[in-house]
């Protein structure tokens, strides 16, 4: 068993540094990390984004990018809630955020999309990432989208996640 943690933690250092990308540190005043999400941000509320605070980014960043995915939902792939790039490295994203560069959630629709889970409690994936660079991306960009335009231009990137099921 101590081979194997030993063993992982070498595979995590490797790719670490093959891979050469920092660590965020996202966070939000709301809730804390694998913290309930309040209501207010969710279809039970008035659906608006929560605030998020990024720190760590590198000097030479340029922008930031920002997904927010339900992993676990009973779709295929999961449920994609909020895709936005070219946000400002101030690190602040603040609650109801309109700003920046925003693509499509799983609705094909633009901007954020509250929680909204059928049942039980879901987890909700915030990843943040520095880039070197702007982005030059359609409206209508998925995840998927983002994902492949940003390969090659991560400086860092953090995660924060959320829970919340319905009451």
């Amino acid at each position: 068993m101590r081979y194997l943690w030993i063993t992982g933690l070498l595979l995590l250092a490797a790719v670490t540094a093959f891979t050469g990308v920092g660590t965020l540190q996202v966070s939000s005043p709301a809730f804390g990390n694998k913290g309930a999400i309040p209501a207010k941000y969710s279809c039970e509320g008035e659906e608006v984004s929560p605030p998020i605070n990024v720190s760590g980014i590198p000097a030479g960043a340029r922008s930031l990018a920002l997904t927010m995915h339900d992993p676990y939902a009973p779709k295929k792939g999961g449920v994609t809630h909020w895709v936005v790039w070219n946000i400002d490295t101030g690190g602040a994203i603040p609650e109801n955020f309109k700003g920046a560069s925003q693509g499509f959630n799983s609705d094909n629709k633009t901007g954020y999309k509250g929680m909204c889970p059928p049942s039980g409690t879901h987890r909700y994936n915030f990843v943040v990432y520095a880039l070197d660079t702007n982005l030059q991306l359609p409206g209508n960009a998925t995840k998927a989208a983002l994902e492949s335009a940003i390969r090659g231009h991560i400086l860092a990137q953090g995660e924060l996640t959320g829970l919340y099921s319905k009451r």
